[in-house]
């Protein structure tokens, strides 16, 4: 009897432990890479922040955070990272809170469950560390595949104690978030709209949320540049290309797989050399030097589309042939760190007549000779063809119609393609080849 008494008690403490009989698996679902310290970067359509950030060496004040993300798989519990990878002081976290967004700011009723870390309702975390949350139920999750939850949003909000110096950050969130007024205190718990003033296009600490679920689907990343990030894309539409081949893939396989965005408005694959909080850079640090933080600790990775170059060779005039380098240096790399990941190249898009420094015939030169060593090199498991689906032959530019700003409207940069661009780049990928699958 007693035996029997303990086993009940533990199916009471574990709410899967009676399900479906699978193991549960942990698996990135949300990504937002680091870099910064705050301002230094490339938000797209960002409010005028004086108010919410006095000064950027103070950083947040006695003040809390709303953030707003959209896993792209959910399940009964999830788990949070936040990251103080480029701060340079400690940053204490407390009165965490995850839940379902209702509209802006607001939360579900019902919805907002605290955080913890390792038990704990406070966490401090030093420069250049992270912290992962203790798991937290969703009780509105009732079933993880429900197509009702398809495209909401959670609302991730969290107090920054005292002052948190130089903020890590993600400039180009293209989804509106919250803060408070600096000195308000804790506000995380606060499910209304009264609290959180001002909006942000970022993304402050947060840099993964993660899902577990009862079947491990195969973690895609995307990995790159603003061509990644979505500059030129609508803010809160979800229209990057990654957003769109997600659709894709759930469409077909369910949700067998999971995309997630590591792009960095102007990152490059080589450069800069040295970066560091004290020597930041808008582009974020080199994809080289990124892969560990933004692909390796990420839960569940099967496969890396990686898409970049563009601004080695406009803003730093390096050679096709360094950039490639850097490409051999990575994949070696992340299948020495992932064994049996799979890795596809993209081609480059179109820069031409764009920016003073992109839009050169001299980088155009530069692109098309990457984009050939791409094409034809043995080192990738595929390539997916951008560069096709993109260019008008005719003029040597990105084709007209993907043009012009869907951000923030006006005829577009001729660097950044469109909402309809990013559609036309994922539908552009062959969905079998990618996951190595026939459709259902």
């Amino acid at each position: 009897m007693k035996r029997l008494v303990l086993l009940l008690t533990l199916l009471c403490i574990s709410p899967f432990a009676a399900g479906s009989g699978h193991a549960q698996h942990w698996t990135a679902s949300w990504t937002a890479s680091a870099h910064g310290p705050y301002p230094i970067g490339n938000p797209t359509a960002q409010p005028e922040l004086k108010f919410a950030f006095p000064s950027a060496t103070q950083g947040a004040r006695d003040q809390s955070f709303r953030q707003i993300v959209r896993p792209d798989i959910w399940g009964q519990q999830t788990r949070v990272r936040l990251s103080n990878v480029f701060g340079t002081q400690p940053v204490t976290f407390d009165d965490a809170f995850v839940g379902l967004q209702e509209s802006g700011n607001a939360v579900v009723a019902g919805t907002n469950q605290p955080l913890r870390f390792k038990g704990q309702a406070s966490v401090t975390v030093a420069p250049g560390e992270s912290v992962v949350s203790d798991p937290v139920a969703l009780p509105f999750v009732k079933t993880p595949s429900d197509p009702l939850l398809r495209g909401r949003k959670l609302a991730i909000s969290f107090h920054v104690a005292g002052d948190s110096g130089p903020m890590t950050w993600h400039a180009k969130a293209l989804q509106t978030s919250y803060v408070t007024r600096p000195g308000a205190g804790s506000k995380g718990g606060d499910g209304s709209e009264a609290a959180f003033l001002f909006s942000t296009a970022s993304w402050y600490f947060l840099d993964e949320v993660g899902m577990l679920v009862p079947v491990a689907p195969k973690v895609i990343v995307a990995f790159g540049d603003s061509i990644t990030d979505g500059t030129g894309t609508t803010i809160n539409g979800d229209d990057r290309w990654p957003d769109v081949l997600s659709r894709r893939l759930h469409a077909v396989y369910g949700d067998d797989f999971v995309v997630v965005n590591q792009g960095i408005g102007g990152n490059q694959v080589v450069g800069p050399p040295d970066y560091s909080p004290a020597k930041p850079f808008p582009g974020g640090p080199a994809a080289v030097t990124r892969l560990d933080r933004d692909i390796v600790s990420l839960p569940g990775v099967s496969t890396v589309i990686w898409l970049e170059g563009i601004n080695d060779f406009g803003a730093a005039n390096a050679s096709a042939e360094a950039v490639m380098e850097g490409y051999i240096k990575g994949v070696a790399h992340l299948r020495q760190k992932i064994p049996g990941v799979k890795i596809f190249a993209a081609t480059l898009t179109s820069a031409l007549n764009s920016t003073p420094t992109h839009g050169k015939p001299e980088v155009d030169g530069k692109r098309k000779a990457l984009n050939e060593l791409l094409r034809t090199s043995k080192l990738f498991d595929g390539v997916i063809d951008f560069d096709a689906a993109t260019l008008d032959p005719a003029t040597g530019e990105v084709k007209a119609e993907y043009q012009p700003n869907s951000s923030i409207g006006g005829p577009g940069d001729k660097l950044h393609p469109n909402r309809a661009g990013y559609a036309a780049m994922a539908n552009a990928i062959d969905l079998a080849a990618l996951t190595g699958r026939p459709a259902k």
